[in-house]
């Protein structure tokens, strides 16, 4: 079920996600993003580096970011747009917690703040522009149905 832009206010908070960042997601979900880089799948090569182990890719944070925003507004509603920056690696063993705000609404349009954090600080920190239905538009998309 999706939100309707009329039940959300400024303020509101969305429900926390907690993603346990294994080192099987963080190489997977690099490894679907097409991200070779080794830093994100051998520990050793990582090491070489200077990083202490592999850490997670920027599309995968990116599909968090997305997945977080339209896991709480719905199947219906849009993205329009995405921004943030990132800040800590997300390590395998770490969870990253994902909370985010509504800071803006006008014309069907809601803008959320974003965060995922882990025990080192700040991952991604950005903003969310989602548009989601209204009351009205679902009562006449279920009457033509």
């Amino acid at each position: 079920m999706s939100l309707n832009y009329d039940d959300v206010a400024v303020g509101d908070q969305l429900t926390t996600l907690e993603i346990p960042l294994t080192r099987t997601l963080i190489m997977a979900a690099a490894i679907a993003s097409r991200d070779y880089q080794d830093v994100h799948h051998d520990p050793g090569l990582a090491m070489e580096r200077g990083s202490p182990d592999t850490f997670m890719n920027i599309l995968t944070t990116n599909g968090f970011v997305g997945r977080f925003v339209t896991d709480w507004a719905g199947p219906d509603a849009l993205l329009r747009s995405v921004k943030f920056r990132l800040g800590v690696p997300n390590y395998p063993g770490d969870t990253m917690v994902m909370t985010g705000e509504i800071t803006s609404k006008e014309d069907g349009i809601v803008e959320v703040s974003v965060r995922g954090a882990n025990s080192l600080g700040d991952h991604v920190v950005g903003t969310v522009t989602v548009e989601l239905p209204s009351v009205s538009a679902n009562k006449s998309a279920e009457k033509s149905s």
